[in-house]
């Protein structure tokens, strides 16, 4: 009689595993496994202990209880370094790079003999070019957009030639065009035999992509699933234990005041890699939320510094803010016209790691609301704002005097979101309002965006989520190489067109019309 061999042991097999911090219990008892060539997804809430799970494997967090095996033989994995020898290699979603280094200095970094880096740069551009995922060896990562800096870790740890690819919110800040490259990459080095550990809040993604994946509800694991089996809404009823909401979006009232206005915005980049800002010109109404779509890299970062003040203009006159020319004036006296801001790097622009959530709040509310009286802070009411902020936007944290870098990424955007929408700016700038949110509170803040336009403020979107700006905007413009499209009704447009024009190709575009004039009704 033939008995068939027990199939090979799972790549990688997760016991029990246990990690308490002294607020919460970020992982309680989790089962995990994971093939050779599966592409294994992990679902979740914010906070539901997804990236504490995925640093235990990585070595940056070192479980309380709980059992690891690699290949059948059980493990401990103390550092990175160990996981990495193993062949494990992680994609973060708060990047792990040194801002002051090069590209190629980064990826050296993490290959660890890697001593050649002329022949190293190459093969950045080599990997990049095929992956389609273009990026300078040699530039210096502060000079990078968020995109960008995706970009550099994804590659990163593709040129490691991983067994294991743990990749934490992967394709937040890319294009569709670049999430199907990308695709089509991990498709193909899981065929080679690579695991793949894959977290992301796109449902589509998940069921496009994804061979399995494991719910995970407050750190505990509450089901396994095939995606390709199931629907966006019972992948959502299975993180979130409800019906995914839907974003209300009625038709923006006309005729607003012109709130925010750039009148031929010309900039040059101050890093030397940068993108040059030419002859921009958009008006933003009150009453509306426009969008600004685009491939990172073509402006954005130069726009944003811009319009927040951190980088003021030769001239006032081609930042208009509440009619008053602001192009000369600084991020506060912005903010005290009416200003709200929320960059696209939630650690160290948005908010500071090592402060509270109270103090970060402070940072930006303490005019508006009034958490300053004479010179000194009034804590009671900073308190009550910090508070506020984490209850309505359902911020999972310890309190306000939680740190920020103690929250998880998609906790901490809907803190700096709620901080700035509590404060009723009249004109609000936001960059990537959803990036690395789940599903439940993207749809939240979506909702709140639109409500705060129904309130008659002024609403400047920046985002690479298509889908995020054809949902809430009334107007849609592309920037594309330092210009601006003409910005035309959400709803006479499609993906397919803004995509086209994404790549500079708009009507008008490179014929000596200027570009951006026109607002198409």
């Amino acid at each position: 009689m033939h008995v068939a061999a027990d199939p090979a042991p799972p790549r990688l097999a997760l016991s029990g595993i246990r990690k308490i911090y002294p607020a919460v219990v970020a992982n309680d008892g989790i089962d995990l496994a994971v093939r050779p060539g599966e592409i294994h997804a992990v679902l979740g809430e914010n906070g539901a202990g997804k990236s504490t799970l995925m640093k235990i494997i990585y070595g940056v967090v070192k479980p309380d209880a709980g059992e690891i095996r690699w290949d059948g033989r059980q493990i401990e994995i103390a550092h990175p370094r160990a996981a990495r020898s193993l062949g494990i290699g992680m994609v973060f979603q708060h990047f792990s790079l040194f801002e002051t280094l090069t590209v190629v200095e980064n990826v050296a970094l993490a290959l660890d003999r890697e001593r050649d880096l002329a022949a190293l740069s190459r093969r950045i551009e080599e990997v990049s070019a095929r992956y389609g995922l273009p990026l300078d060896p040699r530039r210096l990562v502060h000079s990078l957009s968020v995109g960008e800096r995706q970009r550099v870790e994804i590659l990163r740890c593709l040129l490691q030639q991983p067994r294991l690819l743990i990749m934490d919110e992967p394709t937040s800040v890319l294009t569709p065009q670049a999430v199907q490259k990308l695709f089509d990459t991990l498709r193909q080095i899981a065929a080679e035999g690579c695991s793949i550990l894959y977290i992301s809040h796109k449902l589509d993604e998940i069921q496009a992509l994804c061979h399995a994946a494991t719910v995970l509800r407050a750190g505990k694991v509450t089901g396994n699933c095939d995606p390709r089996q199931e629907s966006a809404s019972s992948l959502a009823r299975m993180m979130i234990g409800k019906d995914l909401p839907v974003c209300e979006h009625p038709q923006a009232k006309q005729g607003g005041e012109a709130r925010l206005v750039l009148a031929g915005l010309s900039q040059r980049s101050e890093d030397p890699f940068g993108t040059d800002l030419r002859d921009i010109h958009l008006s933003v109404h009150a009453g509306e939320i426009v969008g600004i779509a685009g491939v990172s890299g073509n402006g954005q970062q130069e726009l944003l510094g811009a319009l927040s003040g951190e980088v003021p203009l030769a001239n006032a006159a081609p930042v208009q803010l509440l009619g008053v020319e602001a192009g000369r004036l600084d991020a506060g006296l912005r903010r005290s016209l009416g200003l709200g801001f929320v960059p696209e790097e939630r650690l160290g622009r948005g908010a500071v790691p090592e402060m509270t959530l109270a103090e970060n709040a402070l940072l930006t509310a303490h005019r508006s609301m009034g958490l300053v009286r004479g010179g000194l802070v009034r804590p009671e009411r900073l308190r009550a704002f910090a508070r506020d902020a984490i209850e309505k936007f359902t911020v999972k944290s310890s309190g306000t005097e939680a740190e920020a870098k103690s929250l998880s990424g998609g906790n901490l955007q809907k803190f700096i979101v709620g901080r700035e929408l509590l404060q009723s700016p009249r004109v609000l700038v936001v960059s990537q309002p959803t990036w690395g949110v789940d599903v439940g509170a993207a749809a939240f803040i979506r909702q709140a965006l639109v409500e705060l336009r129904n309130a008659g403020a002024a609403i400047l979107v920046i985002s690479e989520e298509l889908d995020e700006l054809f949902e809430i905007c009334d107007r849609i413009a592309v920037l594309a190489k330092g210009r601006l499209s003409p910005a035309v009704r959400a709803r006479n447009t499609s993906v397919a067109e803004i995509g086209m024009w994404m790549s500079g190709l708009w009507p008008g575009a490179g014929n000596g019309a200027p570009e951006g004039t026109s607002h198409v009704a």
